[in-house]
């Protein structure tokens, strides 16, 4: 049986983040991959050069088309804008019982530009964060989210039990931000246990769409039917080969290698 997943996010005019990274992803994971575009953005690895958002009935049209005719098994959200685009994409998620859902909160882009609004913070808390599965923050969007400053191991785990406390089933703040520190370590907590997925950190300017890369893995191995530690643990295998493997393509923050990860596993 052919498995699913529906992203409801931003498109990425440069292909490195945002709904182009996500259906790249999920293709070279093994799912069927569909899309809610929620802004279209003129991007390239030099920065955000305009964002344009769709309305909210747009975003839920979308949605709305694909809920009834092509029911995803797992759906991840991404750059979602404004609170009337949050409210529009948690109802269709509640309306059509959608389940592995993945929030990935985007905030800012790597260089800087605003994607989500300030008062679109609170609406997320409210109606998007409780019908996670696990959320996929890195430490800025963490600290915005729960409102404490993060610098050390422990302040990871309250800020994890925060969100947890907020009605995410699970949450995974990413370690890329950490400075000074030879390993990326994420930290997942399911309200019951810690765990933390460490890698080597890679000196490299060629990250932009990490995040949306990783939560598209990790989307696309729930679709599949993994549990949400192991498709973490995919989701953290597939983001290293493609930041290892770099492409070396544009000026400034450069995509990562989307195709990695299955050329690694070939080679095995």
């Amino acid at each position: 049986m052919i498995k699913k997943a529906l992203t409801i996010a931003g498109s990425d005019s440069g292909g490195g983040a945002g709904i182009q990274a996500d259906l790249k992803t999920f293709q070279e994971l093994g799912v069927f991959g569909m899309s809610a575009v929620t802004a279209v953005t003129a991007q390239n690895t030099l920065g955000v050069h305009g964002v344009f958002p769709l309305t909210a009935n747009a975003v839920s049209a979308q949605a709305s088309a694909i809920g009834e005719d092509l029911p995803p098994d797992a759906v991840k959200t991404g750059m979602l804008f404004n609170a009337e685009i949050i409210l529009a994409a948690a109802d269709s998620i509640k309306n059509f019982g959608w389940k592995n859902v993945v929030i990935d909160p985007v905030m800012i882009a790597k260089g800087g530009s605003t994607l989500l609004q300030s008062e679109a913070v609170k609406a997320m808390i409210d109606y998007l964060i409780p019908l996670a599965a696990v959320i996929t923050p890195n430490i800025p969007e963490a600290e915005a989210i729960t409102g404490i400053t993060i610098n050390n191991e422990e302040n990871k785990r309250e800020a994890c039990r925060i969100i947890h406390n907020m009605g995410a089933s699970s949450c995974l703040i990413k370690g890329g931000h950490e400075e000074n520190t030879e390993e990326s370590a994420d930290l997942l907590y399911d309200g019951k246990e810690f765990t933390a997925l460490i890698s080597k950190r890679i000196e490299t300017r060629h990250t932009h769409g990490t995040g949306c890369t990783f939560s598209a893995a990790l989307t696309a191995e729930l679709a599949k039917g993994s549990t949400i530690a192991k498709a973490a643990e995919t989701a953290k295998q597939f983001i290293q080969a493609a930041i290892e493997e770099t492409l070396v393509i544009g000026e400034g923050h450069g995509p990562t290698n989307h195709w990695a990860f299955q050329k690694r596993m070939r080679q095995i």
